[in-house]
């Protein structure tokens, strides 16, 4: 079933059963009056024959019956079916006006009349009998029966029930139509959605949806969509320039691996040119696995964090690790390590995150710091410090540094500043961190100027104690 007819369906529902209660309040507070209404006539016709039989009746002959009818009729309408008796104390019935029906009148009835005053009896076919209670000072206490049919409100509810249902039956007519219109007119902005949606595919993700320009719940969609084709747009661009340039960069050591190959099957060659080409291969192997691991390292870093495992990790601890290693590979370099004081609450510099990325991390800042120092003589700072709830880690260099232009686009991948190409390296190094930063709710500030040298600041959120 289609979001049109379902709106359409519950709109007509919601109004039909609306209608349906409001005219069946309608009718019952209908049924309601004019049945009140009835009964107050009967207790008035009952009052009527009461007060003119007991206060004109000296005499009990049939001659003076038949006068006190006739007088009763210039009183009131008979009503249809219509028959009043009069009963004295000992339940015998002393007069009689209207249908003789013949049918006596329980004596149920009458001694209810008696203890309550008036008595009130409600038939199915619209009759009605009620009983009164009039009392003479002179004669005594006399029981007055009046009984009669509806005829007119019977016809009248019949008419109601009529118009109401013939009501009914067109408004839902019209509800269903109306519904059925604007339920369309709701979802147009919808369908015009989904047809854009439609329109667009890989190669034009530049477009955007037409519908963003309101604040309705359609808008909002619109917006929320567009906002996704912008990630995605720039997830699809990333992408194109990642294996645009990890190609590029990867056809390098290829290509040494290549050449060196081909120079040596040349002709014969003396052991030590061998093992010079042997070399030169190995050397671009293993440039080729740095490479290649950079790059798997970053598809790692762009995981869902979800999907990375957590724990406590100690950052003061992890940096001694990552200078051993350092200057492992580096051992012409001198890093000074600088400690500030932990958290207030004994955090001691712990944070949550999983260890070999942040590692990794770390290691590519000091291995950069060190790269970039190459031929100067002072050495490289890291200084670890706890900013409010933020461990921070700042690697300060004095070496080349780089112009504002380059600075801008550090994180790129595989991009090198003009200063250092010569400096070997894949530019990977700073856009893995800034994943691997990311991915732990950290950030990474980098600082440089040209010919004085680069900070670069590591920020990460203490551990929840």
């Amino acid at each position: 079933m289609t979001i049109r007819t379902r709106l359409a369906l519950q709109f007509s529902a919601i109004l039909a059963v609306t209608l349906l209660l409001f005219s069946l309040v309608i009718y019952f507070f209908t049924y309601q009056s004019r049945r009140n209404f009835f009964t107050d006539s009967l207790f008035a016709r009952a009052r009527i024959v009461a007060h003119v039989y007991l206060d004109g009746t000296n005499r009990a002959d049939e001659d003076s019956r038949a006068s006190y009818r006739r007088y009763l009729r210039q009183f009131y309408r008979t009503l249809p079916a219509e028959e009043v008796r009069v009963y004295d104390a000992s339940n015998r019935v002393v007069f009689r006006e209207g249908q003789q029906t013949g049918k006596p009148v329980p004596s149920s009835l009458l001694a209810g009349v008696r203890q309550a005053g008036s008595l009130v009896e409600l038939n199915a076919d619209h009759s009605q009998t009620v009983g009164l209670l009039y009392r003479d000072a002179r004669r005594g206490d006399f029981v007055v029966v009046a009984s009669s049919v509806d005829a007119d409100s019977q016809v009248e509810q019949r008419t109601l029930r009529n118009i109401l249902g013939g009501g009914l039956l067109i408004s839902f007519i019209i509800v269903g139509v109306v519904g059925w219109i604007f339920a369309g007119q709701a979802l147009r902005p919808m369908q015009r959605i989904v047809q854009e949606v439609d329109t667009i595919t890989a190669f034009d993700l530049h477009r955007r949806l037409s519908q963003a320009d309101g604040q309705d719940e359609v808008s909002h969609l619109a917006q929320r969509f567009n906002s996704l084709l912008d990630r995605l747009e720039t997830a699809f661009a990333g992408q194109r320039t990642f294996v645009r340039d990890a190609s590029h960069e990867l056809r390098t050591p290829l290509t040494v691996l290549t050449g060196e190959l081909e120079v040596a099957l040349l002709q014969e060659r003396n052991p030590t040119e061998y093992r010079r080409v042997l070399q030169s291969t190995l050397d671009a192997a293993r440039m080729l696995t740095a490479l290649t691991n950079g790059l798997l390292q970053i598809a790692r870093a762009s995981d869902d964090p979800s999907q990375v495992p957590l724990a406590l990790v100690r950052l003061d601890e992890l940096l001694l690790q990552a200078h051993e290693e350092v200057l492992r590979r580096q051992p012409t370099f001198r890093i000074d390590l600088e400690f500030g004081e932990p958290a207030a609450d004994g955090g001691a510099f712990e944070v949550m995150g999983n260890e070999p990325l942040l590692l990794s991390a770390v290691l590519n800042v000091l291995e950069n710091a060190c790269k970039f120092s190459k031929d100067t003589h002072h050495p490289i700072m890291a200084i670890l410090t706890c900013v409010g709830r933020q461990v921070q880690l700042q690697v300060v260099d004095e070496g080349v540094g780089m112009t504002e232009a380059d600075r801008q686009q550090v994180f790129v991948p595989f991009f090198r500043a003009e200063a250092i190409r010569t400096v070997p390296g894949h530019g990977i190094g700073l856009p893995l961190t800034a994943k691997i930063m990311a991915l732990h709710g950290g950030s990474i500030r980098v600082d440089s100027k040209l010919g004085v040298g680069t900070q670069v600041t590591l920020q990460l959120p203490l551990a929840s104690v």
